[in-house]
């Protein structure tokens, strides 16, 4: 979780103690908040240290994904939902903020009178792009935009913050797991090498499969 993702939630979690009349200190939110952080960035360090897109962790949890309960049109609203909140508050944030103060999240109101904070919370990007335009294929020669977080780790208050970088597709190619190390489900999947403005080449392996959401069609300028 990002920084933002964990005091939303932890935000909730303060509001229900006072709610149940057990309203905690200033300094005790305070350690809370710390400990929590702390805990999500060693995590984070950790699944990301071979390569920084995280692979061990996006192919342990494909195992389960937490959207296989919702029902069709559910998915369809919560896929949309996340497409249009792309370049504002991320999505989960802005939901866990419409909890903590009581509005009405539209289209998405019934993860909350449904399934509730630990379900969202369950919910992570590899679960989202398994559902999420898998299959509108890349071409040769098209312009896309790439996350910086495909080779960096990126944090929202640290040094590496969230970045897109305009790029043209100039080959695709299919993989197999030949040494049997995958998830059944990855023992094929594709790679985009893609060419930056500048001549440097990138390859981006399993595009469509567990890097979805660190590429996204060139915006229009």
């Amino acid at each position: 979780m990002t920084k933002a993702e964990i005091e939303a939630v932890l935000r909730v979690a303060f509001g229900q103690c006072e709610a149940a009349g057990c309203p905690l200190e200033a300094e005790q939110k305070q350690i809370l908040l710390a400990a929590a952080i702390a805990l999500g960035r060693t995590q984070q360090a950790e699944s990301t240290s071979q390569n920084g897109s995280s692979l061990t962790a996006a192919f342990e949890a494909k195992a389960e994904n937490p959207l296989d309960e919702l029902t069709q049109e559910q998915r369809t609203a919560l896929l949309q939902f996340i497409q249009t909140q792309q370049e504002g508050i991320p999505w989960k944030v802005q939901l866990l903020n419409d909890w903590l103060e009581g509005r009405e999240s539209g289209s998405m109101q019934f993860i909350r009178d449904l399934y509730g904070p630990q379900w969202l919370e369950q919910v992570q990007p590899v679960h989202v792009a398994e559902y999420a335009e898998t299959a509108v294929a890349l071409k040769l020669g098209d312009r896309i935009e790439v996350s910086n977080n495909l080779w960096e780790w990126v944090q929202e208050d640290g040094p590496c913050s969230r970045e897109w970088f305009g790029c043209t597709v100039v080959n695709i190619s299919q993989a197999s797991d030949s040494n049997g190390i995958m998830p059944a489900s990855y023992s094929t999947y594709t790679n985009c090498m893609i060419r930056f403005d500048n001549g440097m080449e990138y390859e981006i392996q399993g595009v469509y499969e567990w890097n979805r959401y660190n590429w996204r069609w060139m915006q229009e300028r």
